[in-house]
């Protein structure tokens, strides 16, 4: 059965009901109970660990049989275990729950398998509407299913010429306000930002996402990789939260223990050597490359060696949008389709 528009509205109220849900080790999910005539029943989202998840949470708002005929409409499809809570899947076919539209399928190994159990007890089932806005929602989360580490994204900031700095290594500032302010906003999105040891005692960053001089409500946790102390008067230090200090060049070690920790995202920002060593890695999943209208020429280059020597070993992307801000250019990226292996497609 195809969804109609009604049943696409209803998932896109499920997506803004999902984001509601704190950001943790389970994924920001919504729910929409419709009945047969398209009438909302009920409305429910997950919120946070160990709590109803968002069809049972929705359920609930319903006397006993209303839900019976009713169609669900759900961000991610539901779970077929039982953790601290039930199969989602059960709770919908005892509700006598006839349809079930989901946006995403959960790609873990105890909790996935809900389309089938529903399909098998005779509820109809559709997959894939706004899926990629589910994806966006929730990236974090499933990489952490489906890889053992953070979603990583690689961003850098560079001229038109492809050049981070000046002759001189300056570089504050390449971009223009509304990009540094695009930069925060998107670091406060994320679990934890990463810098090299270099761009510490360059640069001395506070790795902090501020609104101007205030800081943003979410902080993500600074991370330094290298193999050099970090003094002990810098910047990082007065963060919000204790850094996270990594004396090894192994990304991957790095990845997951940073997965062990709960990071489920991880924004990489710390120059040309580390930019570049994730991407040579295969760790990135996203990229954002801010382009300033400007020449620097020299030899300060954005990237370094990512371990291509010909153009066919090229790291090709496809870009998901251009955004202008101000005089400035931010390419979003991610890993080409051709380039997508057993690392779900990271560069």
């Amino acid at each position: 059965m195809a969804v109609n528009e009604t049943e696409r509205q209803a998932m896109s109220r499920a997506l803004e009901l999902a984001a509601l849900g704190p950001r943790g080790v389970n994924p920001q999910v919504g729910a929409v109970l419709l009945s047969p005539d398209g009438e909302v029943l009920a409305e429910g989202w997950h919120h946070g660990a160990g709590t109803p998840h968002a069809e049972v949470d929705a359920l609930s708002k319903l006397a006993p049989g209303a839900a019976r005929g009713a169609t669900a409409i759900v961000t991610l499809e539901p779970c077929n275990h039982t953790g601290r809570t039930g199969p989602c899947a059960v709770a919908l076919i005892e509700a006598g729950v006839a349809r079930v539209v989901y946006a995403l399928d959960d790609p873990g190994a105890a909790s996935g398998g809900g389309a089938e159990r529903l399909r098998g007890a005779g509820v109809s089932v559709d997959a894939g509407e706004q899926a990629t806005a589910a994806h966006a929602l929730i990236d974090g989360w499933l990489t952490a299913q489906r890889l053992g580490r953070p979603h990583i994204t690689v961003k850098w900031a560079q001229s038109l010429d492809g050049r981070a700095a000046a002759s001189d290594g300056s570089s504050q500032w390449i971009t223009g306000p509304a990009a540094r302010a695009d930069v925060h906003q998107r670091r406060s999105a994320a679990d934890a930002i990463a810098v090299g040891i270099g761009t510490v005692l360059a640069d001395d960053p506070a790795l902090t996402a501020r609104d101007g001089d205030a800081l943003l409500p979410h902080q993500p946790i600074p991370v330094v990789i290298g193999s050099r102390p970090t003094p002990t008067d810098a910047a990082v230090h007065r963060h919000p939260h204790p850094p996270l200090f990594f004396d090894t060049h192994d990304l991957h070690a790095v990845t997951a223990d940073l997965h062990a920790r709960g990071i489920q995202s991880l924004f990489v920002e710390g120059g040309p050597t580390l930019a570049s060593a994730f991407i040579a890695a295969g760790l990135a999943d996203r990229v954002l490359v801010y382009l300033a209208p400007v020449l620097l020429g020299g030899d300060r280059l954005a990237l370094t060696d990512i371990g291509v020597s010909s153009i066919a070993q090229a790291r090709r992307l496809t870009v998901d949008e251009w955004v202008p801000l101000g005089t400035d250019l931010l390419a979003i990226a991610h890993p080409a389709i051709e380039d997508r292996s057993q690392n779900e497609g990271a560069l």
